[in-house]
């Protein structure tokens, strides 16, 4: 039995959709927000923090909908359809407000962004966790960690394409000066990427097909059932397991609160302090999510060999010292240098030996009927510091300085070093992946 390559890459072009728009997402709305509309970074922040407080609510909602969802075109599809229809026609319109708030402003306008905005933070959270959980639908249970691999690696791919348009449509010689910059074109070289994406995906995958074609193949194979586990949730762990992923879930916390800082303020950061545009921004954006997925492969071979909690207490103080790092380049020059670069590619590595290393400890202390609950505990984690660290961030940042935003995050990043030294569990040493089996660890 082979994992169906071609299947699994196309059904990964609805990650690939995802994973360019939040790029843009997070690089160009606080940009909008604290430039045309003039909030402060409190507010700002309070913004860019909506997504992950409806995510929250509207991605088990959604997923369990779907779940229940019966048509001609399938379960995941109707939604995933709808979802990206929606959000490429609303992601649309806020160019088109912001460009007009600039050259007349008026209240109605600044609440016009702002209720656009929500709406379109729902259609994405309407069709993301379809999106998801198509993979697993028409994939066999043996074979989807493989499957996994390729759908993150697509949803990398997605990124990076972002990254490279923006680097390319607004390099600094093209918007420094300028006292408002129109966004359009990329939000619809984005919306293109979005549709073309998504259509293919439906023109090529035959959901409700594959999906019987699954199923059939997993009745031949009753093995795959982990009905030993009674799935009930009721599993107590020991006291000393619990205390581990305790500690092990703050960690989490405590990296995600320090990284997002930086993801989010970074384009915003390098316009003040440095008077740069987008395209430096992007470009630096661009080389720590290239460093990452080049790293992953020696990190999956390295934790095998020194384990896991190793591993990510080296990430956790290498991206500690890349951000104070990147505090002094930042405070020494206006302009991005190539020691920016090779700062923001180890930032690359560090956050891959944390992110590939994280979640497998977080499920291996659990039984098998429950990794779903435990992953939720991850992601709980990761989203819950998303919410809160945007706001304080920002706040930070006007109250202080706009330079803090490095020392903040390292200051985060360095207490999970602190905190991973209590966990004890989690860490059985894995056999070296190879090739995109070492991409299946990657978060979304």
């Amino acid at each position: 039995m082979k994992l169906n390559n071609k299947q699994t890459f196309i059904v990964g072009l609805a990650f690939l959709s995802i994973c360019a728009f939040w790029q843009m997402y997070d690089n160009i709305i606080p940009l909008i927000l604290t430039t045309t509309f003039k909030m402060n970074e409190t507010l700002s922040g309070a913004i860019m923090a909506i997504d992950n407080v409806l995510a929250l609510f509207l991605l088990p909602f959604f997923g369990s909908l779907s779940d229940k969802t019966h048509t001609k075109i399938g379960k995941r599809m109707p939604f995933i359809l709808f979802g990206t229809g929606c959000a490429v026609i609303l992601m649309n319109l806020l160019p088109i407000i912001d460009n007009s708030y600039y050259h007349n402003p008026s209240p109605f306008k600044l609440v016009s962004f702002v209720v656009v905005l929500g709406i379109l933070l729902i259609a994405m959270g309407v069709y993301r966790s379809p999106a998801v959980a198509l993979m697993p639908d028409v994939t066999p249970k043996p074979l989807r960690s493989k499957a996994n691999a390729i759908i993150n690696l697509m949803g990398a791919v997605g990124g990076i394409i972002y990254l490279a348009i923006a680097a390319v449509m607004y390099p600094n010689a093209k918007t420094a000066g300028l006292a408002h910059i129109n966004y359009q074109p990329l939000f619809i070289v984005v919306a293109a990427i979005m549709f073309v994406s998504v259509g293919l995906l439906f023109l090529f995958i035959n959901e409700p097909k594959l999906v019987e074609k699954n199923r059939e193949l997993e009745k031949q194979h009753p093995e795959w059932n982990l009905a030993e586990d009674d799935g009930s949730g009721n599993e107590k762990l020991p006291k000393e397991v619990q205390r581990s992923l305790m500690f092990l879930l703050g960690s989490i916390a405590l990296w995600f609160t320090g990284y997002n800082a930086v993801t989010t303020w970074f384009t915003t950061y390098v316009n003040v302090v440095m008077g740069q545009g987008l395209g430096g921004a992007s470009t630096c954006l661009l080389i720590a999510t290239a460093g990452a997925i080049i790293s992953y492969i020696p990190v999956g071979a390295l934790a095998s060999k020194y384990g896991r909690k190793k591993m990510i207490r080296f990430g956790a103080l290498l991206l500690s010292a890349c951000f104070l790092c990147g505090f002094v380049l930042t405070s020494l020059s206006n302009t991005i240098t190539i020691p920016m670069f090779i700062c923001f590619a180890l930032v690359g590595f560090a956050w891959a030996s944390i992110n590939v290393n994280s979640l497998p400890m977080v499920v291996e202390m659990c039984k098998g009927a429950d990794i779903g609950k435990f992953t939720g505990y991850y992601y709980t984690a990761s989203m819950a510091a998303q919410i809160i660290t945007p706001i304080v961030a920002g706040t930070l940042m006007r109250l202080i300085d706009y330079k803090v935003l490095f020392i903040y995050s390292a200051i985060f990043v360095l207490l999970s070093f602190v905190t991973m030294s209590q966990v004890k569990h989690g860490d059985q040493k894995i056999e070296a992946k190879k090739g995109l089996a070492a991409f299946e660890d990657m978060d979304d």
